[in-house]
């Protein structure tokens, strides 16, 4: 039988100011203007351009940025990947091996070696830079919790003149957008090509299966790919019935059906009646709350100032100045007797006499910085103590200096 529904999850907030424009609209909104003319009439459906903030995406990443971690830090394969002429170029032709505590490191990226091949035209690409590189893993972040779909960010280093790929489609939505000279795009949307020029401040979106190639002018070009990994609906259908075939069990086929078919339809009309009483059972407000539960438990989150953080976190009292994490989402449900906590990246399981003072939370640290004792209507300081330092740790809370 199916499970009992489970109540549907309250809204996402909005994460504070930090300085640049935060939050997941904020965020896609840099990169595709109106987020709802966005969802209505572009998503997943045809090419969109914007014109956004040259310096807000230059911040992102810059060509000295790139500079410094190709030569100033232990970058290594597959973090780089080089590609000329369409084909990628084997990691031995760009890395060498050195020793760490007198164990061996390899992959590590030659800057020598690497230069030679972009001066002979060679593309240098930067993979999964949210997972390292702090300004676009706090973008990667919001958009993900603005689309509800994984994200990821590389970035291509293309030397005058150059183009490291062939025209190609990829499996993802993207958004690209340039943050160091200027690229020229064959985009082919509807049988139809036409060349796109991006230079920083443009950024443009193709939905997947968009047929592209890029190529720099006279100048180096650096350009970010933001990659969406959507969630189908096909996935979520999927795990959906996955229950329910469980219930068709793994009997065995009876013996001599191949003489007598009948023992075959009889058996499988019985099951098909079982399944079909199943999926008319299945609540999909319980099926969509498993997905927001799903994706906002294993996102991979950055806690810049985490080990600050943990110390600080020692000394925390009631007037201690606290503020939401950006990126960090924080979600609630009401089971039983007790609360769900969805963090993003992990879950927490908690007391239901929580509830009121987990909400403040959520509200209060969504406009700005709160203390605890901002929380005296629905805990006393003992256990708003405890509470906000458990949030601290666990990366939603961040102290404030």
């Amino acid at each position: 039988m199916a499970p009992p529904p489970t109540p549907p999850p309250t809204p996402l907030p909005t994460p504070p100011s930090t300085g640049r424009p935060t939050g997941p609209l904020a965020a896609l909104e840099l990169l595709c203007g109106d987020a709802q003319s966005f969802f209505a009439t572009v998503w997943a459906s045809r090419t969109h351009l914007h014109h956004a903030d040259p310096d807000a995406l230059v911040g992102l990443l810059s060509f000295d940025d790139v500079d410094r971690l190709l030569t100033s830090t232990a970058i290594r394969t597959p973090a780089v990947r080089v590609a000329r002429d369409g084909s990628v170029l084997p990691g031995s032709s760009y890395t060498r091996h050195a020793t760490l505590a007198g164990q061996p490191l390899t992959g590590l990226v030659d800057p020598v070696r690497l230069f030679t091949l972009f001066d002979e035209g060679a593309t240098v690409v930067l993979q999964g830079l949210h997972r390292y590189w702090q300004p676009l893993g706090a973008l990667v972040a919001d958009l993900e919790l603005a689309l509800g779909h994984p994200c990821q960010a590389n970035a291509y280093l293309t030397p005058p003149a150059s183009q490291g790929f062939a025209v190609h489609e990829d499996s993802h939505d993207v958004f690209v957008f340039q943050t160091h000279g200027r690229k020229v795009w064959q985009v082919h949307e509807h049988g139809v090509a036409r060349s796109v020029v991006l230079e920083p401040g443009l950024s443009m979106y193709l939905p997947t299966g968009t047929p592209h190639a890029a190529r720099a002018e006279d100048g180096v070009s650096l350009h970010v790919t933001v990659g969406i990994n959507q969630v189908t609906w096909r996935q979520v259908v999927d795990r959906a019935l996955a229950g329910v075939l469980d219930e068709v069990g793994a009997a065995h086929l009876p013996a001599g059906y191949l003489d007598d078919p009948s023992l075959l339809a009889d058996g499988l009309a019985d099951r098909l009646d079982r399944v079909v009483d199943e999926l008319r059972a299945l609540d999909p407000d319980r099926v969509a709350a498993d997905q927001v539960r799903s994706f906002l438990t294993s996102r991979t989150l950055g806690q810049r100032g985490g080990l600050r953080d943990r110390i600080a976190v020692r000394d925390l009292a009631d007037d201690t100045e606290l503020e939401r994490r950006p990126g960090h989402p924080c979600l609630l449900r009401a089971e039983g007797n007790r609360v769900r906590v969805l963090l993003g990246d992990r879950e927490l399981l908690v007391p239901g006499r929580l509830a009121p003072a987990l909400e403040a939370v959520r509200s209060l640290g969504s406009t700005g910085s709160f203390r605890p004792a901002d929380l005296a209507h629905h805990l006393d300081e003992q256990s708003r103590l405890v509470l906000c330092r458990r949030l601290v740790r666990e990366g939603l809370l961040r102290t404030l200096a």
